[in-house]
């Protein structure tokens, strides 16, 4: 495999406060799924915005493709279209049809022709099972419909790299399953992605890799399979033990 993403040293503040990010080490390569897991507050969500570039950083530096970036540098908007992201709050325009919504980015950003932009958007709402919603807009779509589309409108730019934050969280239950299964499809295509989750059963079935944060530093990296069923350190152990409820006695 070849190495997409290399982050060294990050380290990231807010003002004068305590570290939210502390000397940050993280490869990615090509094909890849690695899926940050942690509990509320440790970092994960703030070290994808860094990565892409929504946040600025300390100190270290993010290299992606062999070179480094950073928002300084003049070419942030090219290097954020490498770096897809997905919120858990869709971030869609509620006045836009959804295939709009999709075209939005590669006709004015990457200025793409429409046409051969639209036949893109419909193949990719046709592999998330929506390709009827296409004139269709946000309010009449539920949840889990409104984040396949906006994983689609991630895709459609072609990113190397896709970054999911959280993008379960604002779901009812029900309506999880039909998302992570997109996400797992295209973990099975290839598709290089960092994640973060809280769904540990989706992390076992999707990780190549599980890196698990605490206080904004990395504790533990690990494969999925020996991540969960042989932790190494006693923090990681206390956070999967969260996971497994026993029956209270009354």
């Amino acid at each position: 495999m070849n190495e997409v993403l290399q982050v060294k040293h990050l380290t990231k503040s807010y003002e004068k406060d305590e570290p939210v990010l502390k000397d940050i080490n993280f490869n990615l390569q090509k094909g890849e799924v690695v899926v940050i897991v942690g509990p509320s507050g440790c970092g994960k969500s703030t070290f994808l915005r860094c990565l892409n570039l929504l946040e600025p950083i300390d100190e270290g530096s993010i290299v992606l493709g062999g070179e480094t970036i950073g928002r300084k540098d003049k070419n942030v908007h090219q290097h954020r279209q490498k770096i897809g992201m997905v919120f858990q709050s869709y971030e869609l325009f509620p006045h836009l049809s959804i295939i709009n919504n999709i075209l939005l980015a590669p006709v004015k950003v990457q200025k793409r022709d429409r046409k051969e932009a639209e036949r893109e958007a419909l193949a990719l709402l046709e592999r998330v099972g929506l390709s009827d919603k296409k004139d269709a807009f946000p309010r009449q779509l539920s949840g889990g419909q409104k984040q396949r589309v906006a994983i689609v409108r991630a895709l459609i730019m072609n990113p190397e790299v896709l970054l999911l934050d959280e993008i379960t969280a604002a779901l009812d239950p029900e309506m999880v399953r039909e998302v992570l299964q997109v996400v797992l499809k295209l973990a099975q295509e290839g598709m290089t992605m960092a994640i973060v989750t809280h769904e540990m059963e989706f992390a076992k079935a999707v990780a190549d890799r599980v890196m698990f944060m605490d206080q904004g530093v990395i504790v533990e990296e690990n494969t999925a399979k020996e991540f969960f069923a042989y932790p190494k350190t006693e923090r990681a152990k206390q956070f999967l033990n969260t996971f497994h409820y026993e029956a209270l006695e009354i």
